[in-house]
């Protein structure tokens, strides 16, 4: 491709309405325009590497035996409400009638309509396991769209599902499907970890994303500093940490703390550490009130929380409704002798004698103890860890760190097979439902988090499986007619030897064109210019280090055959 007649109408100024690195070199760069909120076009070269994250993703899913199908994007709602889904997933399921007054929407996903294709044509274990993915636009009606590519209403993704006969296919199938991810990622060249995450609005009872590394990304990710261990922040544990007081239970009683309410006040007050402290914390769970007990020092997790009791939401209550619903005053709470359920944080099931608030004004109760003094109605693991607790594999240092996600599968069990009433005849003639899985990967945020994690102050840095083009050839003294052929017979000759090669033949200045090469990330540089014309030779310069070398055109060719073929071998590496 020539970029005089190539469609890139980069900007010198990073557009007021893009936020993260990626929205403003994505706009700068001529890869996406916007159309409205949340939705983008892709232009060529920001299709082109939409493309190679496609083509890296289907030879892999190929490689692990999955098929590809393309499902239609407009669903019924028929099928929504046979999963429950319809009213539960909320505003960002883009509803609308068709002229016959028929409801219907976008989809956001596409769980039900792959499993009533398989309930409609799959009907024998002798047909398991099947694996169908697609490359699909998909639509969320998101409240705050944002951040380009990163959290649009409209974008390009990954889905499959699997079904199995049984548990232990399925996990077969879900460990194939994670080392695929763990295969594609890499390939892709950018550095991920795979974290264990909470199965959110999809279901299931198991799943992993795949977190891009990046200082930008949205998403907490703990991970230990000493083993493989990784977790999303809302699913993340760590080793229990006893805390160092008495194990015999004593004697509880009652003691003055006048003006102290926190856990702070409170702990100087009594001379004691937070870790000591039991606070009580009144949630309301689907608008019913639960209290929860948590250490001190510790804050609860609201997706563990919500997990736990088996609700939808779990909100805060306010010191209006706690007065309301407990009759006693914010900062003086604590469990005995309440009358709404009880939730317990699974390290407070494990401490003896701590302080609670005693459910007067200006008092706290010492040495409570649970069981004794009073009895939870649920007990769990709702805690945040927090930066250096101990990981519960091996009990090294866990440390917090940002990502962003662009992959996440599932293990679906029969959540969905069972809704839709999708089953198969087993080897004995008896119904039974598929056991489902899903697998995503968000095409358009890869490319995105790609740039998070690789950029500088001139632009992008493409990893080379992933880059639009793998060499930019830059004529830097077009008018010259020595210099212009050259870079015509390199241009040609790159091609024929399969590599891909966007000639720079514009006539502008070669400040404008390096500016431009360094904006748009493309990992080779080949320059044409006075060194050639006048010690006939060229200059590479890769866009991952600035690195500069001067070599006949022979040599150059070579170099620069070795320097791809090496980067598609060891992506991470280049």
């Amino acid at each position: 491709m020539r970029f005089s007649q190539l469609l890139l109408p980069t900007l010198k100024e990073d557009p007021a309405e893009a936020e993260t690195i990626s929205h403003k070199l994505l706009l700068r760069g001529g890869f996406i325009r916007k159309l409205t909120a949340g939705v983008y076009s892709y232009l060529p070269l920001g299709l082109a590497t939409i493309r190679k994250v496609e083509q890296i993703v289907r030879a892999e899913m190929s490689r692990a035996g999955a098929q590809e199908v393309l499902l239609p994007m407009v669903q019924p709602a028929d099928l929504w409400r046979e999963s429950g889904r319809w009213e539960k997933y909320g505003p960002e399921l883009l509803r609308f009638k068709d002229r016959h007054g028929r409801e219907s929407c976008l989809g956001p996903t596409h769980e039900e309509v792959i499993t009533d294709l398989a309930r409609m044509n799959i009907h024998s274990y002798r047909s398991l396991p099947l694996n169908l993915y697609q490359i699909q636009t998909k639509f969320r009606d998101e409240i705050r769209p944002r951040f380009g590519l990163m959290r649009g209403r409209e974008f390009i993704m990954k889905d499959g599902y699997s079904f199995d006969a049984d548990e232990a296919g399925a996990d077969a199938t879900y460990r194939k499907m994670y080392e695929a991810y763990q295969q594609i990622f890499t390939r892709c060249g950018i550095a991920f970890r795979a974290v264990e995450a909470d199965t959110g609005a999809i279901g299931g009872s198991f799943s992993h994303e795949f977190m891009v590394l990046a200082a930008t990304g949205e998403d907490l990710v703990v991970i230990c500093q000493h083993c493989e261990y990784a977790a999303n922040l809302e699913r993340a544990t760590a080793r229990p940490e006893k805390a160092a007081n008495h194990d015999t239970p004593q004697p509880s009683s009652q003691v003055a703390t006048p003006g102290q309410k926190t856990v702070q006040e409170v702990g100087k007050f009594l001379h004691i550490p937070a870790e000591f402290l039991v606070k009580t914390m009144i949630y309301l769970a689907d608008g019913q009130p639960v209290a929860v007990l948590m250490r001190g020092d510790h804050e609860v997790q609201p997706v563990k929380l919500r997990n736990l009791l088996g609700v939808l939401e779990v909100v805060l209550a306010d010191d209006q409704e706690i007065a309301s619903l407990t009759g006693a005053p914010a900062g003086y709470l604590g469990p005995v002798g309440l009358k709404i359920p009880l939730v317990i944080d699974a390290v407070v099931a494990q401490m003896v004698n701590f302080v609670t608030g005693a459910n007067e004004v200006d008092q706290h109760l010492l040495n409570v103890n649970p069981g004794r003094d009073f009895t939870p109605q649920h007990q769990g693991d709702i805690r945040m860890v927090n930066e250096d607790d101990l990981c519960p594999h091996c009990g090294g240092k866990l440390a917090i760190t940002r990502g962003i996600e662009v992959g996440h599968i599932f293990k679906l069990g029969t959540e969905y097979s069972q809704a839709l009433s999708a089953t198969f005849l087993d080897q004995h003639g008896q119904k039974r439902p598929f056991i489902m899985g899903c697998y995503g990967i968000g095409i358009s945020r890869t490319v995105a988090a790609a740039i998070e994690q690789n950029h500088d102050r001139d632009g992008m840095i493409f990893p080379m499986p992933i880059a639009p083009f793998q060499v930019i050839l830059l004529s830097l003294t077009p008018k010259d007619p020595k210099t212009r052929v050259e870079a015509e017979r390199l241009y040609h000759q790159l091609q024929e030897h399969g590599i891909e090669v966007l000639l720079d033949d514009r006539d502008e200045r070669p400040g404008s064109k390096f500016k431009d090469a360094d904006l748009v990330g493309i990992p080779i540089r080949l320059m044409v210019g006075k060194r050639f014309k006048n010690e006939g030779l060229l200059e590479i310069r890769t866009r991952t280090d600035g690195q500069v070398s001067a070599a006949a055109p022979v040599a150059a060719l070579a170099m620069i055959r070795e320097m791809v073929e090496s980067a598609l071998r060891s992506p991470l590496k280049n």
